[in-house]
C-alpha cells in the first residue's frame, strides 16, 4: 500500500514537470539572439549584478519562494554553492507567481533566506517569472528563439537553469530536483 501511494505522488510529480530534466541537444543548430552576459540586475542589498561578471563560471539560477514546500531547498542551494563555488554560483531570484508563495519586500525575504537557511549566494530583488511582466531574464531562460533550446519557463517554485562558462544554456531542472541532486552535480563538474 504504501509503495503504491509514493509510486502515485512520483507520477503525479512527474507528469506535472516538477521532476522534469531538460538538457541542451547535442545536435543543437540554433544559435540564441542574446546573452546571458547582457544581463545587470538588483539584489536584495540594493546593489547591482551584472552576470558578465560571473564568465568563467556555471551559473545556476533558481526561482525562489520562502512560503512553498520546496523553500527547504534553500540549504541545499547554500550546500552546492559553498562546496562547489570554484566552479558554479548559485543566484536566486524571489518570485511571487505561485500560490502567493513569496509575498515579502526584499528587505524581509533578504532577512529570511539569512536567518533561516544562512543564504550568502547572490540574490535578485523580487521579479515575475511567468506571464505578461516576466522578467527579461527568464525571458531569455525560456524562450527558444532566445536562448536557442529551451522553452520550458517555472511550472513552480525552485525550478532551475544551468548555464555554462561561456553562457549557453545547459539544462533545465524541474522544482522537484534537489539542488544536490547527482545530474546537477554532474553537470557542473563537467
Amino acid at each position: 500500500m504504501k509503495i503504491s501511494i509514493l509510486y502515485t505522488i512520483s507520477l503525479l510529480l512527474f507528469s506535472c514537470g516538477l521532476s522534469k530534466v531538460k538538457t541542451r541537444p547535442a545536435d543543437m543548430n540554433q544559435t540564441p539572439s542574446s546573452s546571458i552576459y547582457e544581463f545587470k540586475l538588483p539584489l536584495l542589498s540594493g546593489d547591482s549584478l551584472s552576470f558578465a561578471s560571473l564568465k568563467g563560471k556555471k551559473i545556476l539560477i533558481v526561482n525562489t519562494a520562502s512560503e512553498c514546500g520546496y523553500t527547504p531547498q534553500y540549504e541545499g542551494l547554500e550546500t552546492l554553492y559553498k562546496k562547489h563555488g570554484d566552479k558554479v554560483i548559485v543566484v536566486g531570484f524571489p518570485a511571487n507567481n505561485f500560490g502567493g508563495q513569496e509575498p515579502g519586500t526584499d528587505a524581509e525575504i533578504g532577512a529570511f533566506c539569512k536567518e533561516n537557511y544562512g543564504v550568502t549566494f547572490p540574490i535578485f530583488s523580487k521579479v515575475s517569472v511567468k506571464g505578461d511582466d516576466m522578467a527579461p531574464i527568464y525571458q531569455w531562460l525560456s524562450q527558444k528563439n532566445k536562448n536557442g533550446w529551451n522553452e520550458d519557463a517555472p511550472a513552480w517554485n525552485f525550478c532551475k537553469y544551468l548555464i555554462d562558462e561561456k553562457g549557453n544554456l545547459l539544462a533545465f531542472y524541474g522544482s522537484a530536483i534537489e539542488p544536490m541532486n547527482d545530474e546537477i552535480i554532474k553537470a557542473i563538474d563537467n
